[in-house]
């Protein structure tokens, strides 16, 4: 399953806040939209109503099976306070011939797998200001909810009867969990629009473990607009029910920060 049914939690982009623009002033409420987008590959595995798969895929291998989807930050502060408010959506349709091992891990064979699933994510987090000198800190704290609708067929090329009985199987479920992530952000200028930023996070709850490292380079090119391009890397340990997802997620990213 190359392409397989977390495939779009690598572009979810999930849990650090953008930071305003340099030129923020201080007193009343700062908000900023950013839209962006997450090239990344994903390694590692998942699985659905006990059947799990290997995943190699680039980020081309992801965007010839995206259907649809939005991605898009809010963030609001005022003083030492941070507000964020994090949205995705997803759907998803692959088709990749790969290695199906059954469950308990007793069997693989090789079978056509068609997939089709919608992720949902929303993620709010609080923060406040701890260090406010020419390098700044902010400690966060976080909720992410997280659902999957996955729907799944195997069409097998060979067939051991004890795996899929006639050749074929059907599976699909939905699935949603909350995990809370603590964390921090660094922001450093190197010039008047310029600034070098930081951030990790790790957390737990509905997952065994989830966290991130993010480095990468803020822009305020213009009055109210910052470039934001970096590179990331995330990790996601779940497993409840049959649904399996252990899996890493490494990529540059880009967003356009846009305050008012």
């Amino acid at each position: 399953m190359k392409n397989g049914i977390f495939a779009m939690l690598a572009l979810a982009c999930l849990g650090f806040p953008a930071t305003q623009g340099l030129a923020a002033e201080n007193g009343g409420w700062q908000y900023e939209a950013t839209p962006y987008l997450f090239a990344s590959g994903l390694d590692g595995t998942v699985g659905v109503s006990g059947f799990t798969t290997e995943v190699d895929a680039s980020f081309s291998d992801i965007l010839e099976n995206l259907d649809g989807g939005f991605m898009g930050l809010f963030t609001a502060r005022r003083g030492p306070w941070l507000f964020a408010l994090e949205g995705v959506y997803m759907r998803l349709e692959s088709e990749q011939s790969r290695t199906v091992t059954g469950p308990g891990g007793l069997v693989s064979v090789n079978g056509q797998l068609d997939v089709t699933n919608k992720l949902y994510v929303v993620q709010g987090s609080a923060g406040y200001r701890v260090l406010d000198g020419r390098t700044k800190v902010d400690l966060l704290g976080a909720a992410r909810w997280t659902k999957l609708d996955a729907d799944l067929s195997v069409q097998v090329q060979f067939t051991p009867g004890i795996v899929f009985p006639g050749g074929s199987l059907s599976a699909n479920g939905s699935e949603s969990w909350t995990d809370f992530v603590v964390g921090a952000q660094v922001t450093h200028p190197i010039s008047d629009t310029v600034a070098l930023y930081g951030y990790a996070d790790v957390g737990a709850g509905g997952s065994d473990m989830s966290y991130q490292l993010v480095g990468g380079v803020n822009w305020e090119f213009a009055r109210n607009f910052t470039a934001k391009a970096g590179y990331r890397h995330l990790y996601w340990d779940y497993e409840d029910d049959g649904v399996v997802w252990d899996m890493a997620a490494n990529g540059l990213y880009l967003g356009l920060g846009i305050r008012f």
